[in-house]
């Protein structure tokens, strides 16, 4: 018993650090290491996993704030799609095949693999303060910010504000039926569709992720898939991992944080995705 929590700590401190690191929320590894590597049943495993998240969000994110990098404006405004999506896809999940899950699982973090990818047309050096009308969404959250990089202090402003908030409904979703905390949409919501610095969106996606999770969380444990046994290690290693990557993540430059970020999810995905086709989990 001793060297099995000791591995799922081990494995908790690597997810912490690289969920911290992306903005994935740590459940990206929490999963499958629980499922392939120990094989235990995927409820369990995603129960586990949320109780992770929770502990991602709140050691990464207080590290971000102390710094500067968090947007909560834009930050709380999105939560309120996640934490819908997030009730919904509890219910969802609760009645899924084991396997269909997983596959779905597998593609979801594949196609983040993917897109992460590719490179934004506007790098984030450079101040994005697009001349178009004001919305009075924009006025109410300010959606303007700044934050600190290597050459100083830099400004940007957020766009398509509706089209992040209808892909943050789908990111809930898959946080209650994934346990993932659903980063990898988030980041690639505020990164792509409204423009957010990667930095930014990494450390506001780390903010949310808690509440979301917290949304699916109550309703797990409500069911029986939340086992104290497995949750306090990978909390504890989690949320070291988590305040390791939040300062690390200061200083890195986000084209090594994206490689790093796509390779260990891409991998991830396609033994997810065999095992479930395979009905190994």
């Amino acid at each position: 018993m001793v060297v099995l929590l000791s591995i799922l700590f081990a494995g908790a401190l690597f997810a912490g650090f690289l969920g911290s690191l992306t903005g994935l929320g740590g459940g990206v590894i929490i999963v499958p290491l629980l499922t392939l590597g120990f094989g235990i049943d995927i409820r369990y495993a995603i129960g586990t996993s949320l109780i992770s998240v929770i502990a991602t969000s709140s050691g990464a994110a207080s590290a971000y704030l102390k710094e500067g990098l968090l947007n909560i404006r834009a930050g709380m405004f999105l939560e309120i799609a996640t934490t819908l999506g997030a009730i919904a896809g509890t219910a969802i999940a609760i009645f899924a095949p084991t396997h269909v899950i997983a596959i779905i699982f597998g593609f979801v973090i594949l196609y983040s693999s993917i897109v992460s990818f590719k490179k934004r047309k506007l790098d984030e050096n450079v101040e994005i303060v697009p001349e178009r009308k004001i919305r009075k969404i924009d006025e109410l959250l300010k959606a303007n910010g700044t934050y600190i990089t290597a050459s100083g202090k830099k400004t940007y402003k957020l766009q398509h504000l509706g089209g992040g908030f209808i892909v943050m409904i789908f990111a809930g979703i898959l946080s209650g039926l994934l346990g993932i905390g659903s980063g990898a949409l988030k980041v690639i919501a505020m990164d792509s569709v409204m423009k957010m610095p990667f930095k930014v969106s990494t450390s506001t996606s780390n903010f949310m992720i808690g509440v979301t999770a917290a949304a699916s969380a109550g309703i797990y444990m409500n069911r029986g898939y939340i086992d104290p046994v497995l949750s306090f290690p990978v909390m504890i290693g989690v949320l070291i991992g988590s305040l390791v990557g939040a300062k690390i993540l200061l200083k890195a430059k986000t084209k090594s944080i994206r490689i790093v970020f796509a390779l260990v999810i891409f991998v991830l995905a396609l033994e997810m995705i065999y095992n479930g086709i395979v009905k190994n989990i």
